[in-house]
């Protein structure tokens, strides 16, 4: 089977962008001839149509929007590549970070911290599930992925993983709530929660449930943790979460974390694909976690 041309999948995208033949022929200093012949070329590659004429406007079909995409994000890596291998230039180029949609901000703003204090690195922080985030790496679109979910596929055995942090997972809420209790049983007995959806937190939730034979009022499953903290700012309940989640709201006093060990923690994991050139500013950022300094 024929390779794909870049060369036609290039002129595509020109004309995908500009919308009509004549302007993009005029960009490109090619005959407008030329270029239908080239558009004509890759749709007979491709074995689709990649536009409709509406009136004198070219719209993309559905295949032509997907292919778009590829040839954004192709072309896209080869500016990257461009950029990153040019050292004549002072500007670093974006950090593109990944952070898992559950993740707490305070978490995230921690780990940036140090580029944003320094400056000059531009940052581009996406959110999503982890199977896109890792997708990001893959397809170098992202530098690193923040995340509490270490990556567990086969097909994620080439990232690396480290381990940034950990956090106890406590209680917390108005102090009202928090100092009428003695005891960590009558806390969780007769107090509404706000409590993690799933995963390893909620596990650990259940069996700490069973050992103080309580069955516990759920005030709400959430796994934001943004409206986690609202929740408990607005006293719907007490939350349990790490406390980076509420650091803003304990330092102020707003919120007392109840002074019971539920014996379970949150890691924090960053999660990048071995590069050649990695971004410089990431390994300043990945070295605070080496050297024991907590996010």
């Amino acid at each position: 089977m024929d390779r794909l041309n870049y060369h036609h999948l290039r002129y595509f995208r020109e004309v995908a962008h500009e919308g009509n033949l004549s302007r993009a022929a005029e960009r490109l200093n090619v005959a407008q001839s030329a270029l239908s012949s080239q558009i004509r070329t890759l749709e007979a590659r491709l074995g689709h149509a990649l536009f409709e004429r509406i009136g004198r406007t070219l719209v993309l079909t559905e295949v032509g929007r997907i292919t778009l995409d590829h040839a954004d994000r192709i072309f896209g890596v080869g500016e990257e590549l461009l950029a990153t291998l040019d050292r004549s230039g002072s500007a670093e180029p974006p950090l593109r970070v990944g952070a898992l949609s559950t993740l707490s901000r305070n978490f995230q703003i921690a780990f940036l911290r140090p580029a944003m204090a320094q400056g000059g690195v531009d940052i581009v922080l996406r959110s999503g599930s982890l199977p896109v985030l890792l997708d990001g790496l893959k397809t170098l679109s992202l530098d690193v992925v923040l995340t509490t979910q270490a990556p567990v596929g086969e097909d994620d055995a080439g990232f690396a993983v480290q381990r940034l942090d950990e956090q106890p997972v406590r209680v917390h809420g108005a102090p009202a709530r928090v100092d009428r209790h003695a005891t960590l049983t009558d806390l969780l007995a007769n107090e509404p929660l706000i409590v993690p959806t799933g995963g390893d937190i909620r596990q650990q939730l259940e069996g700490l449930f069973a050992r103080h034979g309580v069955t516990p009022r759920i005030a709400a499953l959430v796994d934001d943790m943004a409206m986690v903290r609202l929740l408990a700012r607005e006293d719907a309940g007490l939350a349990v979460a790490p406390s980076v989640v509420l650091a803003d709201e304990i330092r102020t006093g707003r919120v007392k974390t109840a002074p019971f060990a539920l014996d379970i923690v949150e890691p924090f994991y960053a999660v990048t694909a071995p590069r050649k050139y990695p971004h410089p500013a990431l390994p300043r950022l990945l070295a605070r976690s080496d050297a024991g300094v907590p996010y």
